[in-house]
Formats: C-alpha cells, structure tokens, sequence
C-alpha cells in the first residue's frame, strides 16, 4: 500500500512521518538522554519490522517501505536528539533561595 503515485499511499507515508515526530516527542519524554536517542529508534524500528514479518508471514521486500523506514528512523533520531539535547543544555540554577541582605 506504500506508494508515492496513489492517494491511500501518500497518506500512509504521511502517518508514518507523523508518527516519527510524534515518537520523537515521546523520545524527549521518556528517554530524556541525547545519547540514547539513536538506540531506542533503531529498537523500536526493528521490532515493528519483526512485528511486520510475523504478520504478514514474509520479510518486507519492496523498497518504498524501506525507504519509508530508513527516513522515518532518521527523522526519529535526529528531531529525538535534538529536543534531548535542548533540555540537557539548559542552564542549572546555582541560587534557587532569595538573597537576604546582612
């Protein structure tokens, strides 16, 4: 059904793209490690191909859902990353109590 010349196609590819940002986001949630970004996105891509396989009863061979995958994994990973590392950097407050004049 992934396809770049029919409707239902485009669609599909469209939802997987959606939910790249959407797992990303969840990345930024749950993870909140930078580094670990690229390990939960290669394992949640790999057991939807496992998951895939047992369903359809055979590998997925054409290369429009390979396409589809490797982009998404990379958008997952890279936008994950980035939205981690936004809140790793921020500044660590040193003085969280009022100054108090002596």
């Amino acid at each position: 059904i992934l396809g770049f010349s029919t409707p239902p196609g485009r669609l599909s590819m469209m939802a997987f793209v959606l939910n790249a940002f959407t797992c990303a986001l969840g990345l930024l949630y749950f993870i909140r490690r930078g580094k670990q970004c690229l390990d939960f996105t290669v394992t949640v891509h790999f057991f939807h191909l496992l998951g895939c396989w047992i369903y359809n009863s055979h590998f997925p061979s054409t290369l429009t859902w390979w396409l589809v995958h490797i982009v998404c994994t990379a958008l997952m990973a890279a936008i994950g990353e980035y939205l981690c590392m936004r809140i790793e950097l921020r500044e660590i407050p040193l003085n969280s109590a009022p100054k108090s004049n002596v």
